[in-house]
Parts: C-alpha cells; structure tokens; sequence
C-alpha cells in the first residue's frame, strides 16, 4: 500500500539522499560484502563543533541499524551525534546482540573523548520472530557489560538464548534465570522501555506486580546493578509515570536512571524510523500510524 516505488529509493529520499561511495564501478551498499569491498572503510570523525558547557550526561539506551527494522541509524552515526551534542558516554544496547560494537568502538576511537559502553536489549517469551508483527510480543531487559568481564559473560547469555533448541532465526530464547546467573555481578540492567515488565505492570495500573519484579530482579542481579529506567519522549503520561517509576525505585533501595531509548541519531532521521518500523510490520505507513511513536523525540 506504499507508493509504487522501490524500497531503495524511499529509503534513500528518507536518508535525504546520502549514498556509499562507488568501489569498482558498482555502487557500494554501505555493507562489508567482499562485492563491494575488501575491507570496510576506515571510519574518518568530522570536524564539529562542540558545545562549551554541557551537563554530564551518558545515554545508555540507544539501538543502531544492526537492531535490523527497528534502529534507523549506524554505530558511527549515533557516535557523532553524541559528540557534537557533548555526551560523555554511549552504550549501545541493540537486541539480542553485539552486533555494531566494533563500529562503534572505531567511531568513538576517531574522536578520542567519548566513553563506550556495550550491551543488549534481550527479548522474552517471543512464540515466533517478529516480523509482521505491529507490536512486538513479549518483553525486553537491557543489559550493560562492567568491564571485559562483563562482555565476557553477556556474549556468553546472548550465544545461549541463540543456541537453544527451540531457537531460531529472529527469535532466541533466553532464560531470566540462566541470564542472570551467567552475568550477575558483571553487569548492570535497566529495567527497560514500555516492553519492560515494570512499566508493562504500571500500565496495567499494577503497581503490586512493578514493585515484585524491581525484587525479583533486585535478588537475581543485585539491588546495586539494577537501575529503573526513565525516558521522557513528551507524552503527556511520560512525567507521571516517570514519578510513580522513582517513588517505586526509592521504596525498593534502587537507582534511577535517565535515558532515552534511541532510535536514530537525530530528530530528522525520525521518518527513516517510521519507514523502517513499517517494513518490519509488512503494512503501510497508514496502517500502523496507531503503533508509531507520536514524536521524534527518540534521538
């Protein structure tokens, strides 16, 4: 139902017509596929010019384009726009994977003062991989590595929910208690967007069962690594939900943390996502305007 075109060229009028540079007389896909390229390109920062004074700000919830349909811009992307716009450290946390760590390491390598952290949003109880799905089933727990250690034992909880029996493509199956037990004490979790279970349980108006898996999760990781997760993208329940996350957050003994769930690295790469979320979904743009975030505040 989307305009009779080819995907390529929407995406590339979303992209506002950025394209790979051609190697061999064949326009590069952007990719490392040896049809394009022997090697990828070394990573060259751009000159920016950076803020004088910032607040001290780490966004450790952010999700590049290796999140396949659902993160809408590279590792070097999201590197450079947290540079211009002075952060002082950026974790990507794409899903179950450690997919764009490598670009992200030579991106922020290039410019030499951003730190780096490394992570992955793991999916629950999913009965099948989601493409075609308007919204996404089951539910999400973000997990950042301390340290080699730590990356250690989470590459060692994503290579086991991707190898168990009744995995497959697009959909792994992770075990809380496995996970835990491969990384507690190594890692720190966040409790998560709206596909968490603490805010799944106060959208229900469930503050009982919010406060029983800030516990659970409390006793299985330790209450010094988890840490509840606040993100405001301007709806008008993000402030009140984000109180009753805090109250619920200091009667438990935790954290709390800000973040903004990043989707893409900047406001106008807010279409490219729209798209992209409706390709995974295989309906029109149309269809799923009821699914897609209201704004372009996910940067």
């Amino acid at each position: 139902n989307n305009p009779p075109i080819p995907w390529s060229q929407l995406e590339q009028t979303l992209s506002r017509g950025v394209r790979p540079q051609v190697l061999g007389g064949m326009p590069a896909d952007g990719g490392d596929g040896p049809a394009f390229s022997r090697k990828r390109a070394k990573f060259r920062p751009e000159e920016l010019v950076r803020p004088e004074h910032t607040v001290p700000y780490a966004e450790l919830h952010a999700h590049s384009h290796y999140s396949f349909l659902d993160g809408a811009s590279s590792p070097e992307d999201l590197v450079t726009e947290a540079v211009r716009l002075g952060l002082h450290g950026l974790a990507l946390t794409d899903h179950d994977g450690l997919y764009g760590i490598v670009r992200l390491a030579e991106a922020a390598e290039g410019y030499g003062d951003l730190i780096t952290m490394y992570g992955a949003e793991l999916s629950f109880g999913l009965s099948a991989p989601q493409n075609g799905v308007a919204d996404l089933e089951g539910h999400h727990l973000s997990l950042i590595a301390d340290g080699v250690d730590g990356y250690r034992r989470l590459a060692s909880a994503l290579t086991d929910g991707h190898l168990h029996p009744d995995a497959e493509k697009g959909r792994p199956v992770h075990d809380l208690d496995n996970v835990a037990a491969l990384t507690s004490g190594s890692c720190f979790v966040l409790t998560g967007c709206r596909k968490g279970l603490v805010r799944q349980a106060l959208s229900r108006g469930d503050e009982q069962a919010a406060m029983a898996e800030l516990d659970r999760l409390a006793h299985l990781f330790g209450a010094d690594r988890v840490l509840v997760e606040l993100t405001d993208h301007g709806d008008p329940v993000d402030g009140p939900r984000n109180d009753r996350l805090a109250d619920l957050a200091a009667r438990s003994g935790l954290a709390v943390v800000a973040t903004n769930a990043v989707h893409y690295a900047t406001p106008r790469d807010y279409p490219l996502a729209t798209a992209v979320a409706a390709v995974r979904a295989r309906r029109s743009l149309d269809d799923l305007d009821g699914w897609l975030p209201s704004t372009d505040q996910a940067h």
